[in-house]
């Protein structure tokens, strides 16, 4: 039957019906054309029918214009499409009940229901084969009165021959127009011969056709069947509507011929800045271009293989071709056609005129699909472009090339010339990020089919994303010389603060600020500078300057703080020559799980340019953008490990109104203008019961606001932040106001949620309006409060709705209690991050004095919000201190009896111990740990528990045929085995952890006795020299070994013999001693075994080895000179080394005196001198070790170092 019906047999293995239907109104279109009417009628509606069952699209009727209007709402009538339909359904209309029995209109309506045939079958297969139309030929003439049908019949025959020319195997364009005119001749002969044979497989059809028609309700009912009784048809129904839905709007167009696609080339060329011209004398390579530089693109040019359809020359040298084919051709075979051009010109003047041989550019189109490689670059491979290049960019690339032939083009400079990174000013996870970016763009990994390369980054909230942005963009603008790099951000304050952080970056090679070197532009109202080499933008900001229309000014700091400019309709973007495809060499899109979605992707793929994208908060759809290449993943527990974040904990307040809803009795209520926020009241006649979800949209409960707030406000100091409270030492009663509220955010449902919640907040705590605000983008001088909440002591509560959800640090941000919910993970992930920033005690305690460094923040869920499935709210520590101590933690490490919750309780207490030591106290740590940081300690036991290393250690042991369970447990003691092999290390944590705890009595009492200046007297002077002698008799061998460590020539280096000292000098100070160097050197002084200087000094580290060594040397009784104080005992030896240096006749001058003065100071302070001081401060004034040796010559610097640790040091 297909094969019988030349111009529909095409659908045969979709609905046999429309074949059917088809071929029955071709067969009657100029015999009866009432009937051909009547036919295409049944064909547009049998195909919409099948069409709504397949797309699972519900229409309110069965009728052809409800089912129309139906998939028009649906977004499957795209262009014209819709128009057909109903083109269709007003013909078969008339034809039915008007008797309409016009030829030309049959002859109309079925061409129509042709186009929607190859339309739907492109629907279903995606197909973009050209299938052309070929017109039946009337029995006779038609009267000249029906003009309209000649033309028709004509268009048809003319549609059809340029269906069928092609250029390719032709010697001109007119042989090529001959040939597509014989074949036309021949098919519609050979169409004219069948037409007896198919008017009978028409005949045989329509006896079947109650067959089929009821084979087409019998599948269309199975699907229906299926999609509601069986899961797994119904998940196939989703993914088959998906796919129809993005085939529909390409289905639509019809493929360009290779006529209509050398005209489409040549707008695109022109549009791009090329001359285009046909080759032979009139050929003028010298045409003079604009800014988009001088390029001349050749129609039609022999090569030694074949004839290209372009050649494209660049300021008079040949550097690319171009193969056109029509729409639908197979591109990959083109491709091939092109490297044979590009490879193989023809004579010596073809060759002579070629910049390189072979021709470095290759491009392929068909109109609608573009395709381009250039061999410059390394492992080269096609990749789809938007676009051709302009002129100018092949010139800049050619230049490229020229100046280094060994990394000719970008991603060659990508892979052979990025220099080994800079790693001081960068974490660990920033490291690992910029070095996953740089790799993959060298690579090319991320690309999907012919798309540019793509590189996700995770990491955490307050990891440092913009900084690790700005590293690389950096590194790729100087080192792989990329002409500009767009920073897409999705709301105006992120790119106030990406523009801070691009302007401020020092660069790590040359110390200068980046906007020193490159110029940095937030796009505004004056459009993309050509000056620029970093753009930061909203994508909506970039879509209107793309298009033409007119951009308002960058919003300067946090103004505007909501989503950019909404754009309404759907998006189309087209050429721009101010703004072409190749202007942005790397993109890098910032929360990039927002912003790269829906009707904006195509703005992103317009640009032929890599794409970096930076999220906290990677979705589904985030993975699949970025084709699962994930370069660098840094998870929320990891920056918590490295005190990058701080832990948080949960706590809930639940009320039975937040839980159930409510019931607003009948009467008088009050009802507020949701714009205007006007109040007026109104009667109601009965009861009105509200629902959980209605509580702070449609409804607002006083008393439930009130219940939350009232619990926050008691909770607050005993449960929420316990360590925070003040008590009066008569009453124990909270003294409140001298306790200041965490940094408090509250999340309101809207701007009149957050209205009521504002006030509520100020009656219960009973403060004004500096106290607690709304800060939100309906709310005046949003920016001017948040400034305010971020920097200053008095605005302790903020409410908010999105403004502060995402993006803008609040750093001092303690506390997070939502009265929202929130339904997406990514959201919420996002809200939870704007409490888990980390800052210094110096600058915490300007807006919270008195409490201490930030160790945590806490959510108050006040909505069940962390108890919902999609959420990943759990913390680090999963114990509170009342279900298991510290002390029992690392006992349990010990005895190898620590479970896997535990593991990660404990690493939270640790990270947050972490926070609160000095750097003496971690380097101590590391010391006791055996050279391990306590960070790296706690990195791995998160590492140890988290998911995807468990999955990875069960694998990796059921491909070795090990227990998997055994695996996951090895995994385990292996993270702890540093605490549990180190009992020193154990009791010192717990020591540690102590000491910055404070305890509370609060039931007993107190009174003063007494209060004055403390003096040391004889007794206890004679009290604590014994305990110091007893200390040293019982640790003599390593403090003997210590004492060795200082003399000069020492195998020790200074700096460890320094270190050791002051491991004494820590732990001495610890109870039950409490010793400082001055305390026991006023014990000495007190007996008369300590000689002073009389200036009152405190003593130090280096006096403390005096009295070592005095007591090592057997003290008073073995007649041992008393100890003097260090730095006066340094300076006496300094100064009669000078003298002696002097009477030998070497004089020094004042820049030498400086030097070795500052060696004496330093030699004063820590006891011996190290040569590695020489490169820090004050050395570094004067050039450090190169400046010392410059000063006094290589062997006279080293043997005046080794003379004054021998003599300062003795």
């Amino acid at each position: 039957m297909a094969g019988q019906t030349r111009n529909f047999g095409f659908l045969l293995p979709h609905l046999p019906l429309l074949v059917a239907y088809g071929s029955a109104a071709e067969s009657h279109v100029f015999s009866d054309p009432n009937t051909s009417l009547i036919k295409s009628r049944q064909f547009a509606e049998a195909m919409a029918a099948d069409l709504v069952s397949r797309g699972r699209v519900r229409a309110e009727d069965t009728t052809q214009f409800d089912r129309l209007r139906a998939l028009e709402r649906e977004g499957y009538l795209h262009g014209d499409v819709g128009t057909a339909f109903h083109e269709v359904r007003t013909l078969g209309n008339e034809a039915n009940h008007s008797g309409l029995d016009n030829a030309d209109d049959a002859f109309r309506a079925l061409r129509t229901c042709f186009r929607l045939g190859v339309w739907y079958h492109r629907l279903l297969t995606g197909s973009r084969e050209q299938l052309p139309f070929v017109p039946p030929s009337p029995d006779r003439t038609p009267a000249a009165e029906n003009a309209r049908l000649l033309q028709g019949v004509a268009q048809a025959r003319r549609e059809l021959e340029e269906a069928r020319l092609s250029y390719h195997d032709q010697a001109s364009q007119a042989q090529a127009e001959q040939a597509a005119r014989s074949v036309v001749e021949r098919e519609l002969a050979q169409a004219q011969a069948e037409r007896e044979e198919m008017a009978r497989a028409v005949a045989a059809m329509q006896h079947q056709l109650k067959e089929l028609q009821a084979a087409a309700e019998a599948t269309q009912l199975d699907r229906r069947h299926a999609a509601t009784t069986d899961r797994a048809a119904a998940s196939a129904a989703v993914v088959e509507r998906a796919r129809l839905l993005d085939n529909a709007e390409q289905a639509s167009r019809e493929p360009l011929s290779e006529v209509q696609v050398r005209k489409r080339l040549d707008a695109m060329l022109a549009a791009a800045g090329w001359d285009v011209q046909d080759g032979g004398a009139d050929l003028n390579l010298h045409v003079q271009g604009d800014q988009r530089g001088n390029g001349v693109a050749v129609r039609e040019v022999t090569t030694a293989r074949g004839r290209a359809d372009y050649a494209l020359y660049v300021d008079r040298k040949l550097v690319g071709v171009i193969e056109a084919k029509r729409e639908g051709a197979d591109l990959s075979a083109a491709e091939a056609q092109a490297d044979r051009y590009a490879d193989h010109l023809t004579d010596a003047q073809q060759r002579f005129n070629a910049w390189r041989t072979p021709l470095p550019f290759r491009y392929v189109s068909d109109g609608g699909e573009t395709r381009f490689r250039s061999v410059l670059d390394p492992d080269s491979r096609t990749r789809r472009i938007f676009s051709f290049h302009q002129p100018r960019t092949l010139a800049r690339w050619v230049r490229q090339a020229e100046e280094d032939e060994q990394a000719p083009s970008y991603r060659a400079r990508l892979r052979h010339r990025m220099p080994d990174l800079d790693e001081r000013p960068l974490r660990p996870a920033q490291i690992k990020a910029v070095r996953g970016v740089e790799n993959s763009l060298a690579l090319g990994k991320g690309q999907q089919g012919m798309g540019q390369a793509r590189a996700l980054v995770q990491m955490a909230t307050g990891a440092g994303k913009t900084f690790t942005a700005v590293t690389f963009s950096y590194r790729i603008l100087k080192h792989a010389r990329a002409e500009r790099v767009l920073f897409l951000v999705d709301r105006n304050n992120l790119g106030a603060q990406a523009f801070a952080e691009f302007e401020n970056f020092k660069t790590p090679d040359t110390d200068r600020k980046f906007a020193d070197l490159y110029n940095v532009q937030r796009l505004g109202a004056e459009g993309m500078l050509t000056s620029s080499k970093v753009v930061i933008s909203t994508v909506q900001r970039l879509y209107m300057d793309l298009t033409g229309a007119s951009l308002p000014g960058a919003v300067q700091g946090d103004g505007e703080i909501e989503y950019d400019i909404d754009v309404p309709g759907g998006i189309e973007v087209g050429y721009n020559a101010d703004i072409p495809p190749e202007a942005f060499d790397l993109i890098v899109v910032d929360e990039c799980h927002r912003s790269i979605y829906g009707k904006w992707r195509s703005v992103l793929e317009y640009f032929d340019a890599p794409i970096v994208g930076l999220t906290a908060t990677p979705v589904a759809q985030t993975f699949g953008y970025f084709n699962g290449n994930l370069v660098s993943e840094y998870s929320y527990q990891e920056a918590v490990a490295d005190r990058v974040n701080v832990d948080f904990s949960v706590y809930e307040i639940n009320t039975r109104i937040t839980a159930e809803g409510g019931v607003i009795a009948q009467g008088t209520i009050p009802v507020r203008d949701r714009r205007t926020r006007r109040q007026r009241y109104e009667d109601i006649d009965e009861d009105i019961a509200y629902g959980a979800n209605q509580v702070g949209v449609g409804v607002i409960s006083k008393d439930q606001l009130r219940t939350v707030v009232q619990t926050f406000h008691d909770r607050l100091f005993t449960e929420i932040f316990p360590e925070r409270a003040k008590r009066d030492p008569a009453t124990g009663a909270l003294l409140r106001d001298e306790m200041y509220v965490p940094k408090t955010l509250v999340f309101a449902k809207n701007d009149n949620h957050a209205e009521e919640i504002v006030e509520v907040v100020r009656d219960v705590f009973g403060k004004g309006n500096d106290f607690c605000a709304k800060i939100t983008s309906a709310a005046r001088n949003a920016t001017e409060r948040l400034a305010a909440f971020r920097n200053l002591p008095d605005l302790r509560i903020a409410v908010t709705v999105d403004m502060i959800a995402t993006g803008t640090d609040v750093k001092p941000l303690e506390c997070l209690l939502f009265l929202r919910d929130v339904k997406s993970w990514a959201y919420f992930e996002q809200m939870k991050g704007r409490g888990a920033r980390t800052l210094s005690l110096t600058e915490f305690e300007k807006v919270t004095p008195g409490v201490g460094p930030k160790t945590r923040f806490v959510i108050v869920d006040a909505v069940g919000v962390t108890k919902k499935p999609k959420v990943d709210a759990a913390p680090l520590e999963r114990h509170t201190d009342k279900q298991i101590s510290l002390e029992k933690l690392l006992r349990k490490t010990a005895a190898n009896t620590i479970e896997e919750e535990e593991v990660s309780t404990l690493a939270a207490r640790l990270a947050k111990l972490d926070v609160q030591m000095t750097d003496e106290e971690r380097a101590e740590i590391q010391r006791l740990s055996g050279g391990l940081e306590l960070t790296k300690i706690v990195h791995g036991m998160v590492d140890a528990v988290s998911a995807d290393r468990q999955l990875e250690a069960r694998e990796a042991a059921q491909r070795a045929g090990r227990d998997p369970e055994h695996a996951v447990r090895d995994l385990v003691e292996r993270a702890v085995r540093p605490l549990a092999a180190q009992p020193p290390l154990r009791a010192r944590l717990l020591e540690m952890r102590r000491a910055k705890d404070i305890l509370y009595d609060e039931t007993g009492t107190d009174e003063l006795l007494g209060a004055g200046a403390v003096v040391v007297d004889e007794d206890s002077a004679l009290r604590t020299v014994r305990d110091w002698r007893q200390y040293i008799a019982d640790n003599r061998d390593e403090i003997a070994a210590m004492s060795i460590a200082f003399s000069a020539g020492s195998d020790v280096p200074p700096s460890a013999a320094m270190n050791r000292l002051d491991d004494v000098a820590r732990s001495i100070a610890r109870p039950p001693r409490a010793w400082t160097p001055d305390r026991l050197w006023q014990a000495y002084e007190r007996l008369g075994e300590a000689v002073t200087d009389g200036a009152r000094r405190t003593r130090t580290a280096s006096d403390l080895l005096a009295l070592l060594r005095y007591e090592l040397a057997g003290g008073a009784e073995r007649g041992v000179p008393a100890p003097r104080p260090h730095e006066e005992l340094v300076r006496e030896r300094y100064q009669r080394w000078i003298a002696g240096q002097e009477q030998m006749g070497s004089r020094f001058t004042a820049r030498q005196r400086w030097w070795l003065d500052r060696i004496a100071e330093a030699t004063a302070r820590r006891v011996r001198f190290d040569t590695a001081d020489l490169d820090y401060p004050p050395f570094t004034r004067h050039n450090g070790t190169d400046g010392f040796i410059a000063e006094f010559g290589g062997k006279r610097a080293e043997h005046i170092i080794t003379e004054l640790d021998k003599e300062l040091s003795a």
